[in-house]
């Protein structure tokens, strides 16, 4: 049995050590913080990978979290970003982790 609060911490644990590189290096830090957001998305039971259209505001979190995956992949393939995009992405990423770390397990 999983201890209740468990993800919580190691997430809080993940993003905090992810910090230092979120100012340091915004664009590096990316694949990172999408990769925790895409696990605590998948632990909270959102379709992170299913097309089928979702109705209310776990449409807008599915939404945002898709923009900010294309994002991240821009990055990873290599391809620059405006700099604005790449706080775009990393305030995105920001907002999920904060959203999903207060969202109870479904």
């Amino acid at each position: 049995m999983i201890e209740p609060g468990l993800d919580r911490h190691e997430w809080e644990t993940e993003w905090q050590s992810l910090e230092p590189l979120v100012e340091d290096a915004p664009e590096e830090a990316l694949p990172e913080l999408h990769d925790l957001v895409a696990r605590m998305m998948v632990a909270r039971g959102y379709p992170i990978e299913d097309q089928v259209a979702i109705e209310g505001a776990e449409r807008e979190v599915v939404a945002e979290f898709r923009e900010a995956r294309r994002l991240a992949r821009v990055v990873d393939a290599g391809d620059n970003l405006d700099p604005g995009d790449v706080a775009a992405a990393v305030n995105a990423h920001r907002t999920l982790y904060e959203s999903l770390l207060n969202t109870s397990l479904s």
